[in-house]
């Protein structure tokens, strides 16, 4: 490797992207051209640094297996800031195995960093507790040592267990002082940001909403209170839960029972929140009967629901007392414009993965919020991104897909 080349990548390390491109901005040997990409990535310059990335790929020869693999590593990496989650995972741990079987621990560590986030934005929480728990971060360089303790804290978050985000947010502060790299500090930063900010609200009686911070609201799910959560769109007590997030009318009505506890909900009134219907009849009220005893059977190691004059009351087990927990914004669409507001531009393939739902509801999500004004697109067709702006003054995390693993 030429003295040029160690240059730029020295430079690279130190997040010095023009410093690196000055040195190898005129040449196309693919050592100068997987620089290149990278310094363009770390500019924001994504499509450009993927072009980069694959020419330097093929440019290397089939006895360079080394030097392929830290280009796919590189274009993985790329394509999670692109928010491109729509390839195998595949490559990118072969190349992982690759670079283990050459002794390349640093980029092989990298390479399975890269996996763990593309899993955590996917809202693949089990699956990233795993690998990341098979990870050895222990011997590797203060930047990935920082990224890799930043990955354990987000986990943490979205576990609702801060206190074991904030350990991790401290290791990865000193990793990231330590390496000296002003974007991960920022990172810590704003990841701690979040520790305080609100993340959800809890709903009166009165109907004043007290804003709650993930500590107060991770103390609330373990407390004996039986907590009907809209954040994650279901119900539970302590260790116990019971996941409505796929039988909306269900929790529906479930939420309008526990608004109204102590005190009942008339059957008009919970056909009116459930059904949205305004004027019901027999039928209606024959259908929320039938609802009704679904809810029943789901949630009768919880609570039971029981018929009054007007309606229905929720009696939850063992005298608890009920807590209902809404998200920090309203709206059906929350969860998507919580990944929206990471700064990132996402295409519309990859917000359907996260959300676990088809592309065409997502499109129909999207084209209400721009109509909002909430959401904005950059660029045509099959190039089309989509932002938000960053919602100020509260965290999204309970918004996020499968913000808790308790399914």
């Amino acid at each position: 490797m030429d003295s040029l080349i160690s240059a730029a990548g020295r430079a690279l390390a130190a997040g010095d992207a023009l410093g690196a491109l000055k040195r190898v901005a005129l040449r196309d040997d693919p050592p100068a051209l997987a620089l290149r990409g990278i310094a363009m990535a770390q500019l924001g310059e994504y499509p450009r640094a993927r072009e980069l990335l694959r020419r330097a790929a093929r440019g290397f020869g089939a006895h360079e297996a080394l030097a392929r693999a830290r280009c796919v590593v590189a274009e993985a990496e790329v394509a999670l800031a692109m928010r491109d989650l729509g390839g195998s995972p595949r490559p990118l741990l072969a190349a992982a195995s690759t670079l283990d079987a050459r002794t390349d621990r640093v980029n092989a560590l990298q390479a399975r960093l890269i996996a763990v986030r593309r899993l955590l934005l996917l809202g693949r929480l089990g699956e990233a507790a795993t690998a990341l728990a098979a990870l050895d971060a222990n011997e590797t360089t203060p930047s990935l040592a920082a990224v890799a303790a930043l990955s354990t804290a987000e986990l943490a978050l979205r576990s609702l267990q801060p206190d074991r985000a904030r350990l991790a947010l401290a290791r990865a502060e000193a990793a990231a002082l330590q390496a000296g790299v002003p974007a991960l500090l920022a990172e810590v930063a704003a990841v701690r940001t979040a520790l305080e900010r609100p993340a959800a609200r809890r709903r009166r009686a009165d109907g004043i909403d007290q804003p709650l911070r993930l500590d107060e609201v991770a103390a609330l799910r373990g407390s004996s209170a039986l907590v009907i959560d809209a954040c994650r769109r279901g119900m539970g007590t302590g260790d116990a839960w019971q996941s409505l997030a796929r039988r909306p009318l269900l929790f529906a009505l479930a939420r309008a029972l526990a608004e109204a506890w102590p005190g009942d909900v008339d059957r008009d009134a919970l056909i009116a929140s459930a059904f949205r219907i305004r004027r019901p009849d027999e039928t209606h009220r024959a259908r929320l009967r039938v609802e009704i005893g679904r809810l029943r059977a789901l949630v009768k190691a919880l609570a039971s629901i029981e018929a009054t004059a007007q309606g229905f009351v929720l009696l939850p087990r063992d005298a608890r007392d009920v807590a209902v927990l809404v998200p920090p914004i309203d709206g059906d669409q929350a969860s998507l414009v919580a990944l929206l507001s990471d700064g990132a531009a996402w295409s519309t393939s990859a917000l359907a993965l996260a959300l676990d739902t088809s592309q065409r509801t997502v499109q129909r999500a999207l084209a209400e919020l721009e109509a909002d004004g909430r959401v904005r697109a950059v660029g045509q067709a099959r190039a089309r991104r989509w932002l938000a702006p960053s919602l100020a003054g509260f965290t999204t995390i309970l918004l996020l897909p499968a913000a808790l693993p308790i399914e």
